[in-house]
């Protein structure tokens, strides 16, 4: 399992302010930037098959003002950036950027999510500018069940786009699978056992209501519990040491290559210990992935603001971040935006 690279404590550069630090005492180090909010994808648990109203270009952060806010999130702590979408390789010369964050700060950890399909051409420039790692998300080994999920047949340029990950050296390598009750949780097995065989990490996701069509029912919520159980039964699992990540993670109790992760949004949440901040491709600064509420920083950007009244911004926002989202409540309000138009 990968943990905080030991570059992280020479990213902060001299003259950092103080840590951004949330009304319980969270301290905010990692920044999820997404760089667009369009996808060549149409997962059935994010969008419709026709996709979405997408930004015009002109409302999308461009490079020069995400790499300003960079430095400035850098400034106030942040540690890692996670580069998102949408799908982030369908912004033209995403390797521009990364280049651009990686002059932000030497020991900045930068990774990207991707779904993976198109890594078999960009994962060299990428890491050749400055790209840690990749995270791809994977719902499915099998042809069909994948173009069912992503209403595309691309299982096979994603495992191609997942070799090239690993020979440009974008390591570790973790797989994000979303499971979906009655769908693809009786592959959770198999892909114990392809992460034996490849050496990835595999990280289950409860299905959230992130979805545009607001289709999502609780009882395709599988709990990680039972996937973990299922498991641990043919493959012994053994925990290990808590990270800075969101995921639960366990290695094979044999000593055998890969792992497992739990990301457990749904039926153990763990807002408690959350420590990330989310930027939308527009400039919009969420302190949770539920959030209601949003902080415009692009607007008072192109205004002219300086970093000192950017700065205030953040930290005000960082500052009324709530204890956790209410998915368990009865209250519970799912934001307006889907998955795609927040940022992963």
């Amino acid at each position: 399992m990968d943990t905080i690279p030991s570059t992280r404590s020479e990213v902060l550069p001299e003259g950092a302010s103080d840590p951004l630090v949330d009304g319980f005492g969270r301290v905010v180090d990692d920044l999820r930037i997404s760089v667009t909010d369009r996808c060549n994808f149409r997962c059935t648990y994010c969008m419709p098959a026709e996709g979405l109203a997408w930004l015009p270009k002109a409302e999308l952060l461009t490079f020069e003002e995400l790499a300003r806010l960079a430095r400035l999130f850098v400034r106030l702590g942040i540690r890692s950036i996670k580069v998102t979408g949408g799908e982030p390789t369908v912004r033209a010369d995403l390797p521009t950027l990364v280049r651009m964050l990686r002059e932000v700060a030497p020991g900045l950890d930068i990774s990207m999510t991707t779904n993976g399909v198109l890594l078999d051409r960009l994962a060299e420039p990428l890491a050749a500018a400055g790209l840690d790692r990749v995270t791809v998300s994977l719902d499915s080994l099998l042809r069909h069940r994948f173009a069912e999920m992503t209403r595309r047949d691309a299982l096979e340029r994603v495992f191609a786009g997942i070799a090239a990950a690993e020979r440009a050296g974008l390591s570790p390598i973790k797989i994000n699978c979303v499971i979906v009750g009655g769908t693809n949780d009786g592959e959770v097995v198999d892909f114990a056992r392809w992460s034996r065989e490849t050496g990835h990490v595999v990280r289950f996701i409860e299905y959230m209501p992130l979805d545009a069509q607001r289709a999502w029912e609780r009882a395709k919520v599988v709990p990680s519990a039972r996937i973990l159980a299922a498991i641990d039964a043919v493959y012994p699992l053994e925990p290990l040491d808590p990270d800075a990540e969101p995921a639960r993670t366990f290695r094979f109790a044999d000593g055998a290559p890969g792992g497992i992760g739990v990301i457990s949004s749904v039926t153990e949440p763990f807002c408690d210990t959350c420590n990330r901040v989310r930027l939308t491709a527009e400039g919009q600064l969420r302190a949770c992935l539920f959030a209601l509420e949003e902080t415009d920083l692009r607007g008072p950007l192109r205004s002219g603001a300086s970093d000192d009244e950017l700065e205030r911004l953040i930290r005000d926002t960082v500052a009324r971040k709530w204890a956790g989202h209410r998915i368990n409540h009865p209250d519970f309000v799912r934001p307006d935006r889907s998955m795609s138009a927040i940022g992963g």
